[in-house]
């Protein structure tokens, strides 16, 4: 590199100093590179920095987008009963409009709180996350809130946040775990930097995001909370988001409306995640522009602002209005149908901004309401409204998440209130249960189960109970009758080289199996029983078959338990009819297989980049990856057909195709080397074999 840069500019050679200097420079960057978790956590202090000063550069943003639609950096009660009402009829109309551009113009998947984006990226995408979205969502959702729409800030800061994790993961070519690590990592960053959460800002990361509790993946994103924690609260102070009263649990009386409270916020989030996917439902119907939806959901929040100005912007005024106590229940019951409507307005038209804020919100003037009904009966028993609405804020997130860890958490966190813990965790327990039993999917997973993505199908621990039969026999394998004489069967075992052979009756079904171990014994007599002794009088009934329909599992059981090294597979219990042969060799091959790619899928451009152009890279003793083109003679074959494995030695990995047939996965970087998957011209495939046997396909 500095050889080429002394030509390009016509410099002098650099002095030995700089050659020093480099070459130190490149040496700790390689032994950087060969400790992984020396680079996982200096990875997590970049992103945890990055992220921190995306939050507060995003904060900064709304307040410039409020400064320039209503001439105020912040939203309050008194200073929108300034405001003419056709400004606040308007402005966020006017805000949905520029949104809607931004999303039909440059970046649909800015639409939204963002999250559900994350979890997908995470889950299918191998954690990549476009570079674009880093500006657009910011712009998108500073417009949205600036403008006076009904959303969080939250779900904006971490979709910025895991864009900054996927951005360097991609930037360092890294695998598809890693990145979703580093996603994971600024998601946990995002959120610790907003709420000055350290703790709930990691849980939320792996409870939501990552759905991985495990410790590998703890490291890193604890790193990159704190640090980001750490700036947070240099920049913005080091204090709780809320300020409350001091509350108190006053008897054990109080867990009875507690348990209430969280049942009724069990109720409200349900009918906030369906009013939001009726309210996104219809906008998707709905025959109008891309670019004016936005705008039309902008309007009709501007109208309910007109009643209750709280639902403008975050509303985070409301929540310390319902902590303490500092307005009437009717005002409260309003708030809560009013934010409902307008976040599921501004949301589901295709508005930028998260539910977290709104769903606190709702949560508060929830609780303030039962704590002002239990107080009212219940004076000497029961504590404050606000600590109820302190309650209900952590419950209405648990039920609308789905994640009752990180909602306590946060709520702790944010408040530094200890006394409210244990009614906090009846409530949040209470408040999922009930709503999962309700609504199965939660107010982040909705949207994408709408388009038909399920991120929580059962995730089984061995991976050999995935993968059928069907999908690693190899088809009519040759097969001897019962009554073929002895020296026909030698023949078949030893001049043909085989360990067993397959024995069936008349019908074709199968018998057993022959091996050289079953027929050691008589071996020397072998001339004498040439012509006495047929095939079904040294055939071992015993030895098992499968069926297609069979897991691996169940295959690498037999094989241990009948210390046998291939398997019959035959078409049913009942017909017995031979269709396939199974190998210990071929299940280890497909076990690999299936590991690998998982590890690759998602990552696969960054893999392209260092095989493409007629390179190999070794990542076994003498194995070698690259890609290669396709075969004008496989076009229209399938993989199954061209048998790259069987005839040349070559297992592939992924199928890379420039244009994805529709209905697959958008953004999905290459495809699984299903049997039946059938190749297209311009198609390469990414292979694993020997180097020569790579070279002779790429001349």
């Amino acid at each position: 590199m500095l050889h080429w840069l002394e030509k390009l500019f016509n410099k002098p050679k650099p002095t030995m100093a700089v050659d020093q200097d480099a070459h130190h420079i490149r040496h700790l960057w390689q032994n950087l590179n060969k400790n992984h978790q020396v680079f996982r956590v200096v990875m997590a202090i970049a992103i945890g920095i990055l992220a921190a000063y995306g939050a507060i550069l995003f904060r900064f943003l709304i307040h410039y987008s409020h400064l320039g639609f209503f001439g105020y950096s912040e939203l309050t009660m008194e200073r929108l009963a300034t405001i003419p009402w056709y400004k606040r009829l308007i402005n966020p109309a006017l805000g949905g409009l520029f949104v809607g551009i931004i999303v039909a113009r440059f970046s649909p998947e800015v639409k939204g709180s963002g999250i559900p984006e994350v979890m997908e990226s995470v889950s299918l995408k191998g954690g990549i996350i476009r570079v674009r979205v880093l500006i657009t969502k910011a712009i998108a959702a500073a417009l949205t809130i600036g403008s006076g729409g009904s959303a969080g800030r939250e779900g904006p800061i971490v979709h910025i946040g895991s864009a900054i994790g996927s951005t360097l993961g991609q930037l360092f070519q890294l695998s598809a775990k890693h990145i979703r690590t580093f996603v994971a990592c600024g998601a946990a960053a995002a959120i610790a930097a907003t709420f000055n959460a350290p703790i709930a800002g990691a849980l939320f990361a792996m409870e939501v995001i990552l759905r991985d509790m495990s410790v590998v993946s703890l490291s890193p994103i604890v790193i990159a909370s704190v640090i980001a924690t750490v700036i947070s609260r240099h920049h913005l102070g080091d204090f709780p988001a809320f300020q409350v009263p001091g509350f108190e649990f006053k008897s054990a009386f109080e867990l009875i409306p507690y348990s209430v409270l969280g049942i009724l916020a069990a109720g409200s989030a349900v009918l906030f995640i369906r009013c939001l996917r009726s309210f996104s439902d219809f906008f998707d119907r709905n025959p109008m522009s891309p670019w004016l939806k936005p705008m039309l959901g902008g309007l009709l929040v501007g109208i309910i602002g007109l009643g209750f100005p709280q639902v403008f912007g975050v509303g985070y005024e409301s929540i310390n209005q319902a902590l303490w106590f500092k307005t009437t229940p009717w005002i409260l019951f309003g708030i809560l149908i009013a934010k409902i409507l307008a976040t599921s307005l501004s949301l589901g038209s295709g508005g930028s901004g998260g539910i977290f804020a709104p769903s606190l919100v709702i949560g508060s003037a929830l609780g303030a309401l039962v704590g002002a009904i239990s107080q009212h009966f219940f004076p000497a028993m029961t504590a404050h409204p606000g600590a109820y609405a302190l309650v209900g804020m952590g419950a209405l997130v648990a039920g609308a998440t789905h994640a009752p860890i990180a909602a306590i958490l946060i709520i702790f966190e944010m408040t530094n209130d200890y006394q409210t813990i244990p009614p906090l965790m009846i409530s949040c327990v209470l408040a999922v249960l009930v709503s999962s039993w309700i609504q199965k999917e939660s107010v982040y997973t909705t949207k994408l189960a709408k388009r038909g993505i399920t991120l929580f199908k059962p995730h089984d621990v061995n991976l050999l109970k995935t993968i059928k039969v069907r999908d690693v026999m190899m088809p009519n394998p040759d097969t001897i009758p019962v009554n073929l004489n002895f020296s026909d069967v030698l023949h078949k075992l030893l001049e043909e080289e085989k360990s067993y052979t397959i024995v069936v009756d008349d019908q074709s079904r199968y018998v057993g199996t022959i091996s050289l171990n079953d027929i050691k014994e008589v071996l020397p007599q072998a001339d004498i029983l040439e012509d006495m002794v047929c095939a079904i009088d040294v055939t071992n009934e015993q030895t098992p078959f499968v069926l297609p329909e069979d897991s691996l599992d169940l295959v690498m059981h037999l094989f241990g338990k009948h210390h046998e090294t291939d398997l019959v597979v035959c078409d049913s219990q009942a017909t017995k009819k031979v269709i396939g042969l199974i190998t210990r060799s071929d299940v280890i091959t497909e076990y690999n297989k299936r590991i690998f790619e998982e590890d690759l899928t998602g990552g696969f451009s960054s893999i392209i980049s260092r095989v493409g152009a007629g390179r190999s890279i070794e990542i076994l003793g003498g194995i070698f990856m690259a890609e290669i083109d396709i075969s004008s003679k496989w076009i229209g074959k399938s993989i199954r057909q061209i048998n790259l494995r069987q005839e040349h030695g070559l297992e592939i990995v992924l199928v890379h195709r420039q244009q994805f047939e529709p209905g697959g996965l958008e953004g999905r970087p290459a495809m699984f080397p299903a049997p039946n998957l059938l190749l297209q011209p311009g198609d390469k495939l990414l292979v694993v074999g020997e180097e020569s046997i790579i070279r002779s396909f790429r001349s």
